[in-house]
């Protein structure tokens, strides 16, 4: 078998570079290989438990990739021949290939230095369907739910297992949960919100065993106190899967993913690497960051994908942005770009802007939300290095505006002066637009 272009990986990533590829060179074929017959929503795979009930629907359509011409190959690759440009394959044979993107993602981390990590229903968070239907049915058999982790998956199993009615317990060794992505004043937000709905949380904790015979029965914490444990969700992050890179000789990183350019390429010019499997670059600081987010493989898939044959889109952005959004029951949460705590470790001279709203106007509207925002300026230059906003679902745009302004250096000054468009059931006043009212405030202390 023989293709202009060989994705392997069928998630986020895969899907854009292959519709990438196929959308700038048209006359192109090009072929997507996955092991998975369906592949999941990688961010809607939380919600499989509690708000959608059902693994079928949190499924990407493989319409996305045939309607536009893409071939779709469902089987494992399991080695990678470089110096004739061919992959093997556990099925289907030999494939030849002018271009060979890679998008095989993450895996998550296993805790095997916490005794009893194998005791049965002590689970990690995987994208293959039939194991999370495994999951979903011993968490609704189950009364006691620990959630071992209290990054974004950690936070938002915790949630949508107590919609179940069961009770949750979310350890996280760390003060503060979500403290990659925030300031403690919003952590301790998101904290009161699941508190506040009956979930317990204990955080500055460590984990020292899982307790059991055959299946778990306690979690036990660095105080010995044990904690009574029907299912532990253990959600301690992920690493990315690169041992079939690696085994090609393709260069990885110290931290074990692939190194890349600014164009998504390896060291070998024929290979590109997108998504969680590739390294990631601050956009501040160049030094390498754990930011594996499906909008971040969206983006560096469409880099590798127009430019496979022939570089035709110039990077402007060269690192990552750090832009994350959830949502905390009827809370969203979002942040882009340096923390104030991770700014000051830097060594920025720092001016913060603070503004709070409502997200309608006027306030008697139904459904209005309070606005909180916090934006993170370079005192000697202007230009916002973060931010952060808690308040109703707009906030989830406000960051993506927030992104950009990162990404292209925009300053408080332009900030406070941009125009926006504003309507009462959709925005904040336009005299008290939260971006603008922050940029202003932060512009008086410079």
């Amino acid at each position: 078998m023989e293709t202009d272009v060989l994705v392997i990986g069928g998630s986020a990533g895969g899907i854009l570079a292959a519709l990438s590829v196929k959308k700038t060179y048209k006359d192109k074929k090009v072929t997507v290989i996955r092991m998975a017959e369906r592949v999941m929503v990688p961010c809607g795979i939380p919600y499989i438990f509690g708000t959608l009930k059902d693994t079928s629907k949190n499924v990407i359509p493989d319409s996305m990739l045939t309607n536009a011409g893409v071939e779709l190959v469902i089987d494992e690759v399991v080695s990678i021949d470089r110096q004739n440009k061919k992959v093997s394959t556990r099925k289907n044979g030999d494939i030849s290939y002018k271009k060979l993107i890679l998008a095989t993602g993450s895996l998550p981390i296993v805790p095997t230095f916490i005794p009893g990590y194998d005791l049965d229903n002590v689970f990690t968070i995987k994208k293959d369907e039939e194991y999370l239907k495994f999951v979903q049915q011993k968490i609704n058999e189950a009364e006691d739910v620990v959630v071992v982790g209290g990054g974004f998956i950690g936070v938002e199993m915790a949630e949508q297992v107590q919609l179940l009615g069961k009770n949750v317990t979310i350890i996280e060794v760390a003060d503060k949960l979500l403290w990659q992505a925030f300031d403690p004043e919003f952590s301790d937000m998101a904290e009161a919100k699941l508190k506040e709905h009956g979930i317990k949380v204990l955080t500055g904790t460590k984990v020292t065993k899982f307790i059991g015979e055959k299946e778990v029965k306690e979690v036990e914490i660095h105080t010995g106190e044990r904690i009574k444990a029907d299912v532990v969700i253990v959600a301690m992050g992920v690493k990315p899967n690169t041992k079939l890179a690696e085994e090609a000789g393709i260069k990885l990183n110290e931290k074990g993913a692939i190194t890349v350019d600014e164009y998504m390429r390896t060291n070998d010019p024929d290979i590109f690497a997108v998504g969680d499997c590739a390294e990631k670059k601050c956009f501040f600081t160049r030094k390498n960051v754990p930011i594996l987010l499906a909008s971040i493989a969206a983006n560096e898939a469409k880099i590798a994908g127009v430019n496979a044959f022939e570089l035709r889109l110039v990077r402007e952005n060269k690192g990552t942005i750090s832009a994350f959004s959830t949502k905390i029951y009827n809370t969203a949460f979002a942040a882009a770009g340096l923390t104030e705590t991770q700014a000051r470790a830097e060594g920025f001279d720092i001016v913060i802007g603070e503004f709070n709203t409502i997200d309608k106007h006027p306030g008697t509207l139904p459904n209005t939300m309070n606005v909180k925002i916090k934006l993170i300026f370079s005192r000697y230059s202007g230009v916002i290095l973060g931010a952060q906003l808690a308040g109703g679902d707009n906030v989830g745009e406000m960051i993506n505006i927030l992104s950009l302004a990162i990404q292209k250096g925009t300053t408080a000054s332009e900030l406070t002066t941009f125009q926006v468009a504003t309507h009462p059931l959709l925005t904040s006043s336009p005299v008290s637009y939260p971006i603008s009212s922050a940029a202003l405030d932060a512009l008086s202390k410079i």
